[in-house]
């Protein structure tokens, strides 16, 4: 049985946090070659360290885009806002040793003859959404995404000038009844520009815009605070710690709500079903909450490199589905082809919205007219209640 009453906690991490750095140069350089053009291949991780950017990986697509990495490199820093001793950047020394996609890989991927394009790597990709908050994700890592968007638009539009680019966030929600209804705790830890802020100098910045994306009823008096702990955070970003492309894959999906299959998405274009794929069983379990099937759905689905079929299709309603599991499994089947290209097609991946993804979760997000998020849509409720019968 599962347990009613229970404390949660998800943490998320801010743009400018060593990681999401290197995640925002590889978003870059894939929706740069996305621009250039749509069937380029990207698979690009970076590195980052004081005053240090390391770009690797294999690409496939105009040689004009690989000339500009450094730059687009640069472009990411600055508009995180790293303009620091330790890490800025003009001056910050940026090698690229990205080169040509593997031939071995090339022909498993690549569609030819009678055969479809395959998956660009073997693995298995969950999709989640619950009915906790209107985006229908987990409320832990809902709200801790959103206290760090928050503390970010405060500082990019100068609300205040006290906060650095680096910060983390974590939110424990305590659960009646397996319902979300209040906070009991909160931990903030944001860089300071100003080196004689105190903890709770830092607290009184903060403090606003955290209630400002919570429920009002949800901070009271027994809400334990816990900002800046170690009392002071003005050495931040790379210089304060080294920083990897898809080291922060529970902060992107589900907060630890729900399984992750292992594979990271940024940095890779829409053949690598670590990322195409996660996104389309994320939209199918969206569409399948948003018809009022379940309270909570997780979908599984697993591929081979190579191989365009998914292997397998697994739906789990966590005993709150309205129908049975395995008729929504043939029917997910139906409504949506989850081939690596059919996912491509049906969602149009093939454009430059990744750099956006690269902070802040890649799910719970609006989606854009433009095509970002379009795995956030819920366009597929009818047919799937059609299908059900």
């Amino acid at each position: 049985m599962p347990r009613n009453s229970y404390l949660f906690t998800s943490e998320s991490v801010s743009e400018g946090h060593p990681d999401k750095v290197c995640d925002r140069i590889s978003d870059t350089i894939v929706d740069a070659y996305m621009a250039a053009l749509p069937e380029s291949r990207v698979a690009c991780e970076a590195l980052a360290t004081t005053n240090r950017v390391i770009i690797a990986g294999e690409v496939r697509g105009p040689e004009s885009v690989l000339a500009d990495v450094e730059g687009l490199a640069r472009k990411a820093i600055r508009e995180i806002g790293y303009e620091q001793e330790g890490f800025h950047w003009q001056t910050a020394g940026i090698e690229v040793l990205l080169h040509a996609q593997s031939p071995d890989i090339a022909q498993g991927v690549d569609a030819s003859g009678n055969k479809d394009e395959g998956a660009g790597d073997q693995g298995l990709m969950f999709g989640y959404a619950c009915r906790e908050t209107p985006q229908l994700m987990p409320a832990p890592i809902y709200y801790a995404h959103n206290i760090l968007k928050r503390l970010a638009e405060a500082r990019h539009s100068g609300e205040t000038h006290m906060l650095g680019p680096d910060a983390k966030s974590q939110v424990t929600v305590r659960y009646e009844n397996g319902v979300p209804v209040g906070v009991t705790s909160i931990v903030v830890s944001t860089q300071h520009l100003d080196v004689d802020l105190s903890s709770h100098d830092v607290r009184s910045i903060v403090e606003p815009y955290v209630r400002q994306t919570l429920p009002d009823d949800w901070i009271n008096g027994a809400t334990e605070w816990h900002v800046n702990p170690t009392g002071k955070f003005v050495i931040g970003g790379p210089e304060g710690d080294a920083g990897l492309t898809g080291r922060k894959i529970i902060v992107d999906t589900y907060g630890g709500a729900a399984p992750h299959g292992g594979g990271a998405f940024s940095g890779k274009d829409p053949t690598k079903v670590d990322r195409s794929a996660a996104y389309a069983a994320r939209y199918l379990a969206k569409n399948v909450v948003a018809a009022e099937l379940a309270e909570r759905c997780t979908i599984q689905v697993a591929y081979a490199i190579g191989v365009s079929k998914p292997l397998s299709l697994y739906v789990d309603l966590h005993g709150t589905g309205k129908v049975d599991e395995s008729k929504l499994e043939q029917v997910i089947g139906e409504v949506m082809d989850l081939s690596p290209r059919g996912i491509r097609q049906h969602l149009g991946l093939n454009r430059p919205i990744y750099t956006r993804t690269s902070a802040y979760g890649h799910f719970g997000r609006p989606p854009e007219e433009d095509g970002g998020f379009s795995w956030e849509r819920t366009d597929l409720v009818e047919a799937i209640r059609d299908a059900i019968g």
